[in-house]
């Protein structure tokens, strides 16, 4: 294993789990049911946030796909206004809780490893940790974290390095030991920000190109992390 690596720090959509294969089918039914099934209303509110209804497709420069439910919640709002952001906001947290989660790859057996090899493991999400936890639940694996926290846990959100050096200090790792893996500029640079070595993952929207400059490596998926740790 890389000798100096003592925790694994990962971001959850497009990282864990697949963000087109679990998203794309969340944002279609969510907005259509904000548009209370009005379609051209839902394409109008889709627009919004950068999702296409008729090819059920985010912009990869959609501003939510590494942004929190704020983030879609001031973009969302004007479009809604018969709802408060309160209620968005508790409306966008439940129905995202119940989003079917898509994994990059089968994560009970990469997870087993790196726990196996000794490896401190954290979530470091721009979702809330509510809807987090519950997607990690229902893939059987909340308890395979040793932290896990989202925009709303007191750390902050990314590309801030609050969550990378809470869970650094939360597992008594200097945060140069702790690997952090995303999909995103947002994850890599909270990384960066951190002092913390990372990996990026094609598993979100963000190109190849776009994560290369500020990665140490780019792999296909997480499923690559054994060989890259040497695990």
């Amino acid at each position: 294993m890389t000798d100096h690596i003592r925790g694994v720090l990962f971001d959850k959509d497009g990282t864990l789990f697949d963000f087109e294969a679990t998203w794309c089918a969340w944002a279609a039914t969510t907005l259509t049911d904000l548009a209370r099934g009005d379609a051209g209303r839902a394409a109008a509110l889709g627009a919004r946030i950068g999702f296409d209804m008729a090819s059920r497709r985010f912009d990869p420069a959609s501003e939510v796909i590494a942004g929190t439910p704020d983030d879609i919640v001031r973009l969302l709002g004007p479009g809604v206004p018969e709802m408060s952001d309160a209620d968005l906001t508790r409306t966008l947290n439940a129905s995202a809780a119940q989003a079917p989660q898509v994994e990059a790859v089968p994560l009970a057996p990469l997870l087993a490893a790196l726990r196996g090899a000794g490896l401190k493991l954290g979530v470091a999400t721009n979702d809330a940790e509510a809807p987090a936890r519950a997607h990690l639940a229902a893939a059987g694996q909340e308890e395979a974290f040793d932290f896990i926290a989202g925009y709303d846990s007191g750390y902050g959100g990314k590309p801030a390095p609050g969550m990378c050096l809470g869970f650094a200090s939360a597992m008594g790792l200097d945060p140069a030991h702790v690997l952090m893996v995303g999909d995103s500029t947002h994850d890599l640079d909270a990384a960066r920000a951190a002092g913390m070595p990372a990996v990026a993952v094609l598993t979100g929207l963000a190109r190849h190109d776009e994560l290369a400059p500020l990665a140490d490596a780019v792999l296909p998926d997480i499923g690559g992390l054994l060989e890259y740790l040497g695990i």
